[in-house]
């Protein structure tokens, strides 16, 4: 664990809570305020309650060039990155990933490529669009359902040590309710009365990062809809791939997908424009990571229904399943822990908002 962060980002929050001039900003604020002392668990709790908008930094009195070097967007960003590898299971894992995460994904994305490549069928064959021609149902099935698994139970353990060291004491399930409403509005994003937040750049206020979060959070539902649904076809209706269009499966994965491209090139823009003052540069890796990986699922997807039909079929097969798969893997140790880390910070939140209503 960083001390050093760790002290830093506590010293942040007692000069924050002295000065309260930011409370009505966002909820880390006053989260602080029901607090006299601070500590590591604070630290993890405020960080990931932070939706790193950017409106307390260009209101600071305290914010650098002054001696206080108060930058609450950067610091907390570090101590995200902190606890996604703090918590992660099993932690070595975290820390190799912290280190390359970009250079981590590409690489397991091209040696699940040529493993996928060696187990699956004729390249040169008609497979007339069905999938299972190139790749057998079973190997999807169970290669992707061993992954899955493994990828849930991790995240699934992460989280509950997480939750366990910002403490959860006292929830209910009211708690868990109004997180989720906050959660599915991007509610903490949205600004003074919706208005929008000051990333990236601090010079005006948009509601861009919200939508292009939306369009990326939706766009994975609807894809992960499509298999859902794709699957209870297959199991139960003995109605098997390959779909037609306008079949819903067919239909939420052409949606979601579309979605979620347009949302990872969002984000990716306007990280690029941001302001480095909001930002932890040594965040950035496994920030482009989740993108890149996240793209890269949605474009191949779309790219192998358009050119199904062609003599690109199993390569394109290769480049989605790979894509998808390298997410999955990747997932526990990744970025992707701020979607979970975030919800149960916003679920303390919430808590915390009753009892001192």
């Amino acid at each position: 664990m960083n001390e050093t962060l760790y002290n830093k980002a506590i010293r942040l929050s007692q000069i924050c809570n002295a000065c309260r001039y930011c409370e009505g900003f966002c909820a880390v604020f006053p989260a602080m305020e029901k607090r006299r002392e601070f500590h590591i668990k604070d630290a993890d709790y405020l960080a990931n309650l932070c939706h790193q908008c950017g409106e307390c930094l260009y209101a600071c009195q305290y914010a650098p060039p002054h001696e206080f070097d108060l930058d609450v967007p950067r610091d907390f960003a570090a101590v995200r990155k902190e606890s996604y590898k703090k918590f992660a299971t099993p932690k070595f894992l975290g820390v190799a990933f912290e280190k390359a995460g970009l250079l981590t994904s590409v690489l397991l994305l091209v040696v699940l490529a040529i493993f996928l490549s060696l187990t699956s069928g004729n390249f040169d064959k008609d497979a007339a669009g069905n999938f299972y021609e190139i790749t057998s149902y079973k190997t999807m099935v169970g290669v992707f359902g061993l992954f899955a698994t493994i990828s849930f139970v991790m995240i699934l353990i992460s989280c509950f040590k997480f939750a366990k060291s910002i403490g959860f004491d006292g929830v209910k399930f009211v708690d868990y309710i109004s997180a989720l409403k906050d959660a599915l509005s991007l509610k903490h994003l949205g600004g003074h009365n919706y208005e929008g937040c000051t990333f990236p750049n601090g010079e005006d206020r948009s509601n861009l990062r919200r939508y292009f979060h939306h369009f990326t959070f939706y766009g994975f539902m609807l894809c992960f809809a499509a298999t859902s649904i794709a699957a209870f076809y297959d199991h139960f209706l003995d109605y098997h791939a390959p779909y037609a269009f306008f079949s819903l499966p067919k239909l939420l994965g052409t949606f979601g997908g579309i979605a979620l491209a347009i949302g990872c090139v969002g984000l990716f823009a306007m990280k690029i424009k941001a302001d480095r003052n909001l930002i932890d540069i040594k965040s950035l890796n496994i920030d482009y990571a989740l993108i890149f990986m996240l793209f890269l699922s949605a474009f191949s997807g779309l790219i192998l229904m358009i050119f199904r039909d062609t003599s690109l079929l199993a390569y394109l097969l290769v480049l989605h399943l790979s894509s998808i798969l390298s997410f999955f893997i990747i997932a526990p140790y990744s970025k992707m822990m701020h979607l979970f880390y975030r919800y149960l910070a916003l679920v303390k939140n919430a808590k915390e908002c009753r009892i001192y209503s």
